[in-house]
């Protein structure tokens, strides 16, 4: 085997790995997969290399690399604060981003499907007949009815506590039970004619006005919460059916691990719905007021994923782009056979 012209095949994966672990303060997921991947194709090159007794100084500057690559990601294991730090700030925003398409697809048809049931329930007495609803309830949709009274009619941390662990528990089915897409439709299906009955009762005896004052609040946060679990729950059942270019178990396990992601992030979004529903929903604040608090915690969420987690995924791809095609811009053009070895004793 010609050494040189090994060294110089593989001369960028050694100063990327070096690049790796020298040069970037912080690495982006697909940049530490990278260097993992990168840092075991190496130990296997250099055991060859020693194997073939080469040049000595090539043996040198690829340890000091593998020293330094070693390092890093050993460095990287016990960081638990900064690693918590990018979950939320790439990890999770870039995996709701990947899924928007699906859970934004999933809201569309949710509330298109919600608001015609509304309007068939408040116009139609036959829908009313059909699926069992008084024809007049004030007791319900009155001032002071069951439906206004139920944000009240216990104490505010208590009520936030059973709102959270109860958005939860349909957040986790939407998610897990999409791996079968049927259970996971009829979850969101069940949600969507609740929402639908209650907004065609309130809007039939007048009262719609009141509906949205205490919805819009909490609804907005909480309903795109459980958007984002049906439609990433639905993600992954797709990924059982068409598993794309990979095989079958790679692409449900990589799915599997953003849809546990997504779970374990939604926890926290549906924590601060459950704090809007407990605390500002039934307040006295002025109406306007309270749906401006849900609105700006809506817009928060919105610009967090599509702003925060597009540019991860956009940093994510350019670096995936560069690991993949040697020659792209940003990497020092190849050099001469006769260079190959001081390239691998770069930067030592």
């Amino acid at each position: 085997m010609d050494l040189d012209v090994y060294a110089f095949v593989h001369r960028r994966s050694w100063d990327r790995l070096d690049q790796l672990a020298t040069q970037r303060p912080r690495l982006s997921g697909a940049e530490a997969d990278e260097l993992v991947r990168l840092y075991r194709l190496t130990s296997q090159q250099l055991a060859r290399l020693q194997t073939l007794e080469a040049d000595p100084e090539l043996i040198v500057g690829l340890s000091a690399i593998l020293t330094r690559a070693r390092g890093r990601v050993l460095s990287a294991e016990g960081d638990t604060v900064r690693e918590i730090g990018r979950f939320f700030t790439e990890v999770f925003p870039a995996a709701v981003y990947r899924a928007w398409k699906w859970w934004v697809g999933v809201g569309a048809v949710f509330v298109l499907g919600a608001t015609a049931l509304a309007i068939w329930v408040d116009q139609s007495s036959y829908a009313r007949r059909t699926l069992g609803l008084p024809e007049y309830a004030p007791e319900l949709t009155g001032p002071g009815g069951a439906f206004e009274t139920y944000y009240s009619e216990h104490p505010h941390d208590a009520f936030a506590a059973q709102v959270w662990t109860n958005n939860a528990w349909v957040a986790a089915l939407a998610l897990f039970t999409g791996f079968l897409i049927l259970p996971a439709v009829f979850v969101l299906a069940m949600n969507a004619v609740n929402l639908g009955i209650s907004a065609g009762l309130m809007a039939h005896a007048d009262r719609l006005d009141s509906f949205f004052t205490f919805i819009l609040p909490h609804g907005m946060l909480e309903l795109t919460a459980i958007f984002v679990a049906g439609g990433a729950g639905l993600k992954l059942g797709w990924t059982l059916v068409d598993p794309g270019r990979e095989s079958r178990v790679k692409a449900l396990a990589r799915q599997g691990r953003a849809t546990a992601v997504i779970a374990v992030g939604l926890t926290v979004v549906l924590f601060i719905s459950g704090l809007i529903e407990g605390f500002v929903t039934p307040s006295d604040l002025p109406a306007a007021l309270r749906i401006a608090v849900g609105a700006l915690a809506e817009l928060a969420f919105l610009v967090y994923v599509f702003d925060l987690g597009r540019r991860v995924v956009l940093a994510e791809e350019a670096s995936e782009h560069i690991a993949g095609n040697p020659g792209a811009p940003g990497l020092e053009p190849a050099a001469g056979k006769g260079t190959s070895t001081s390239a691998a004793t770069a930067g030592i």
